[in-house]
């Protein structure tokens, strides 16, 4: 497997600083964590798992999130193809949420890479403190 290094582009960011998704990446592994490597994408793509969600049911589920930080995430999962959002004809109107093909095929790889994260949560943190005590 081949990581390339990303070159800055200017003018292409997502805020805070950071390149937005980019069209023009060789490296498959960059593009993909990219996405899911971000604060919420991951919470929101396992909260939809068991079904679709509107909008403030998200909100409410999502422990922290803003109103805004959401509507931005579902926005970048619906433009990589990991959400469909629907408009249902009501008054008012209402948006649903919901998983697609392939994002319910990233739930199994998000899935093992949490169990991995709580089987070797202790062994890290027990890392970073001996390192944090011999770097003092």
């Amino acid at each position: 497997m081949q990581v390339t290094p990303i070159r800055p582009i200017s003018g292409v960011n997502r805020g805070k600083g950071r390149p937005s998704a980019r069209e023009d990446l060789p490296c498959p592994i960059r593009d993909v964590l990219d996405r899911i490597g971000d604060a919420w994408s991951v919470l929101v793509i396992t909260t939809l798992e068991p079904g679709p969600a509107r909008f403030n049911q998200l909100r409410r589920q999502v422990e922290g999130i803003s109103q805004r930080m959401l509507t931005v995430t579902l926005r970048h999962l619906e433009r990589d193809g990991l959400v469909s959002r629907t408009v249902i004809p009501s008054t008012p109107p209402q948006v649903e949420y919901a998983l697609t093909a392939t994002g319910r095929s990233l739930c199994l790889p998000l899935k093992v890479l949490a169990e991995w994260a709580g089987s070797h949560q202790a062994l890290i943190r027990g890392a970073r403190r001996q390192y944090d005590i011999g770097a003092n």
